[in-house]
């Protein structure tokens, strides 16, 4: 049980530390790329291509981790973080666009492999505790609140005449702290034999709560990457001042992580398909403020409630994704799941530059409300499936 725990903070400071180098790329990457980028519009493309090395990135960890373990795909990972954000300062020198673009699918490469950190926690403690070791392991994106967005605005002068290259330079430190943690991981090997067998793929992806699990959290990560890769454009496009973007960013991170102390709990309690659907509601809630103003109070507010709903639809998702599959099946089916929810939320970074310059901020977060929209009746009606296979006969 120590061994577990002690895996699990490892990996819960580990993912402090990547989030922490996501996040500041988060708001910093389309405000520096509107800079170096020859259209306006290719502005959320380092963004963009960050989550689409996530998305990418996600099947060749897995098979990484099958054969020569989890610790092993994750120091692969973390070194890939090291040199995108090496290659990121570097483009900065150069003032190359094309170089920058690269740094930042390294990065999401980074994040790709460090996704499953979560499931590694859930291998490293009992079934029983699987909701809460996932929400654990998130909460470390509570440091990344703070840390990252002041990481780059500490590191922005560092290097005389070349803004920003201090900042990428901290984060290549951060990775080098995370590789020094993730060598004192300790995990039981992933390939192993167990007395059940794999179910034909077909049989496995006919199951209703692995549809719900895996529409939910993707719509859930689309809607919130969308929107948060736009907010720095839309709070200098809407004429407040710069200082505004920091507090904006970190106070919707803070919504992502700071209730994951808890939604393991609530997930124990009241399971997985209602905590959804709760985050569901708090993501079409923050729509409505979206469209109320454009004031710091209103990115302010709509952005912490973006971050909750995040937080619930995502581990709700991820927590009714394990109960979906068996040990022989677990990395077939997480290889699955992490590439329809980040290739999924790669098409909605790719277009939240191209929304907001042609369309503006009012029409990109009503383009939500329907995906919402799909993604909680879809819980509702697993949670009503449920309710009726538990009535006794």
């Amino acid at each position: 049980m120590f061994a577990g725990r002690r895996n699990v903070l490892l990996l819960a400071f580990s993912q402090a530390l990547m989030l922490s180098a996501i996040v500041m790329s988060m708001a910093l990457g389309a405000i520096l790329g509107s800079v170096l980028a020859p259209d306006k519009s290719y502005a959320t493309l380092p963004i963009a291509m960050m989550v689409i090395g996530t998305a990418i990135a996600s099947l060749p960890a897995s098979i990484l981790m099958r054969h020569f373990g989890r610790r092993t795909g994750f120091l692969i990972g973390v070194s890939l973080g090291l040199g995108g954000s090496l290659l990121c300062a570097f483009a900065l020198l150069q003032q190359s666009f094309a170089l920058f673009v690269a740094g930042h699918l390294l990065l999401g490469s980074y994040q790709g492999f460090a996704n499953y950190y979560r499931f590694a926690a859930v291998e490293a403690t009992e079934p029983s505790h699987a909701s809460r070791a996932i929400s654990w392991v998130v909460a470390g994106g509570v440091v990344a609140a703070f840390l990252g967005p002041q990481l780059g605005q500490w590191g922005r002068d560092w290097i005389e005449g070349s803004l920003f290259v201090g900042s990428y330079l901290a984060q290549a430190a951060l990775s080098l702290g995370a590789l020094a943690l993730l060598t004192q991981v300790r995990l039981k090997p992933v390939a192993v034999h167990h007395n059940d067998l794999p179910r034909p793929l077909r049989e496995i992806l006919a199951q209703p709560a692995l549809h719900v699990s895996i529409l939910g959290a993707a719509i859930g990560y689309a809607v919130m990457i969308m929107v948060m890769t736009a907010t720095p454009l839309a709070i200098l496009g809407c004429g407040l001042p710069g200082t505004n973007v920091t507090p904006v960013i970190q106070w919707h991170v803070v919504g992502m992580f700071a209730p994951s102390f808890f939604t393991g709990s609530l997930i124990k309690r009241f399971g997985a398909p209602r905590i959804m659907q709760i985050g569901f509601v708090l993501l079409l809630g923050h729509v409505t403020i979206a469209l109320l103003g454009f004031d710091f109070l209103h990115f302010l507010s709509a952005l912490f409630l973006l971050g909750v709903g995040w937080n619930f639809a995502f581990i709700g998702g991820t927590t009714l994704l394990t109960q979906t599959y068996r040990p022989s099946e677990q990395l077939k089916v997480q290889a699955i799941n992490e590439f329809v929810v980040f290739g999924l939320a790669a098409l909605s970074t790719l277009s939240a530059g191209w929304l907001y310059e042609r369309f503006g901020w009012i029409t990109l977060n009503l383009t939500a409300v329907p995906l919402l929209a799909i993604a909680l009746l879809s819980t509702l009606s697993l949670g009503r499936r449920l309710q009726l296979r538990e009535k006794p006969a």
